[in-house]
């Protein structure tokens, strides 16, 4: 597909570090976008019977590539969103992993299960359904197509990419990567298409399931037009996670996880701990203790491996956090520290504290998406439960405490698809990833992450004069 710099396309990479135009790209035309859902389509009836040796050498081999040029890649997630070269560097090889993951495992994943049955035999096969439509965002440029294409490739489907409209060059290199890699003409092809587009590709009869990773807003739509199609849909929406802090916690372990994990990918994570909630007793300790880190973290460009705090990923993002920041000061939050742009071109913004958030302003109930710690003080655990869970998210969350058992008991209680104990929720290959509630539905990664676009057919062995 060409690549022009022309000054009417939509679609093109910012960097958010210069607000300069890197690269621009042509929107694809009805025509080929056409072409493209007719080749992934003709690509799955031959796809579907590929041996899984013959899927699992491919992902192998995307992995290689991966891992072969893993500091251009990463680099490119620098210019085209922002984020730190050694976080870009650190997404490849974990896309490179999950690679790996279900080449090695998804043919065990896939057999056949066996199922009790008091007469004759039963078992459940796993088929592909066909091509699928992957929607993804702009904050894990390649992760995030990872955990959607590995899977599903692996299951013998074929899937069709609409990225975030400012990670395009992220977009076609993955694509040139399969090529590279040897997948067949439309076992794997990107879009460059607009959000409006989203649903027409949807209702197209050729598209068997559809996956997305945004916002409340888009997923809210996204599902609306997928059950209009009678379509399986999958999707991993916002979070607003909670880090509960125990009363035997390491203070000082606990305050530097949170505060620094809030920092990762410049806060732009949607299982970025962003509630941190904590005892009354230590509550002013551990907003100074956070304090004293946010005035130290070193801001400049995302290049620099000296560098702690990248730039958002562009100059709206940066104008609507700080917006929140201020919005949740009037409603009566208290800023510690933070909450302005840094003085330099680019979409940099300080660090920032917020404390005495009140139920029912913005700030508490709204995800912020940046560098954003808000910090909460409560009476006793119970107290810390309730809140954690007092909201509509449930993605991940965060229980720290020196007692593992008790630590597991609380997170027994928090609402969400994910609680990580004495880290930040994270990320590996073999772990499923996922929510509830308005965090979405569906899991990606693991075992489950596999199973979500196949088809379970039960097949039964009997005979004519059996009841049932």
């Amino acid at each position: 597909m060409s690549v022009k710099p022309a000054a009417s396309s939509s679609i093109k990479t910012v960097n958010p570090a210069t607000n300069k135009i890197e690269k621009q790209f042509d929107v694809m035309s009805d025509q080929q976008i056409e072409q493209i859902l007719a080749t992934a389509d003709a690509a799955f009836q031959q796809w579907k019977k590929t041996p899984f040796a013959g899927r699992a050498k491919l992902l192998h081999k995307v992995a290689a590539i991966l891992r072969d040029r893993q500091d251009e890649l990463g680099k490119l997630c620098t210019i085209e969103m922002g984020k730190l070269h050694a976080e870009g560097v650190g997404e490849v090889r974990l896309c490179a992993d999950i690679f790996d993951y279900y080449a090695d495992h998804g043919e065990r994943f896939l057999a056949d299960k066996p199922l009790e049955t008091g007469i004759g035999s039963a078992f459940l096969s796993y088929d592909p359904i066909g091509v699928l439509l992957s929607v993804q965002p702009w904050n894990f440029p390649f992760y995030q197509i990872t955990r959607s294409a590995a899977p599903n490739i692996m299951a013998g489907n074929t899937m069709v990419l609409k990225h975030a409209s400012n990670v395009p060059q992220c977009a076609a290199i993955m694509e040139r990567i399969f090529i590279d890699a040897g997948a067949p003409a439309g076992v794997y092809t990107n879009l460059f298409v607009p959000g409006a587009k989203v649903s027409q590709l949807i209702g197209d009869k050729r598209i068997k399931g559809v996956s997305l990773t945004g916002s409340e807003a888009a997923g809210s739509s996204f599902a609306a037009e997928a059950g209009k199609h009678v379509k399986k849909s999958t999707l991993e929406l916002g979070g607003s996670d909670a880090f509960v802090v125990l009363a035997d916690a390491d203070l000082d372990l606990a305050v530097k996880t949170a505060a620094l994990g809030r920092l990762w990918n410049a806060g732009q994570v949607c299982v970025s701990p962003k509630r941190i909630i904590v005892l009354e007793d230590v509550a002013e300790a551990f907003i100074a203790k956070a304090r004293a880190i946010y005035e130290n973290i070193r801001i400049g460009d995302p290049l620099d491996p000296s560098t702690q705090l990248a730039p958002l990923s562009s100059e709206k993002a940066a104008e609507e956090i700080v917006q929140q920041v201020a919005t949740a000061v009037k409603d009566g939050a208290t800023l510690v520290y933070g909450g302005h742009r840094v003085d330099r071109p680019g979409a940099y913004m300080e660090p920032t504290i917020l404390t005495n958030i009140k139920p029912g302003t913005a700030a508490y109930a709204e995800e912020i998406f940046g560098p954003v710690l808000c910090i909460y003080a409560v009476k006793d655990e119970a107290q810390a439960i309730a809140l954690a869970n007092d909201s509509i998210f449930g993605l991940g969350g965060t229980v720290f405490g020196a007692d593992t058992a008790k630590a597991v008991a609380v997170a027994r209680q928090i609402d969400t698809g994910m609680v990580y104990i004495n880290h930040t929720t994270g990320i590996a290959p073999e772990l499923p990833f996922g929510g509830t509630k308005n965090s979405g539905y569906g899991r990606e990664q693991s075992p489950a992450g596999i199973h979500e676009f196949v088809n379970e057919k039960l097949i039964r062995i009997t005979t004519p004069d059996a009841p049932y």
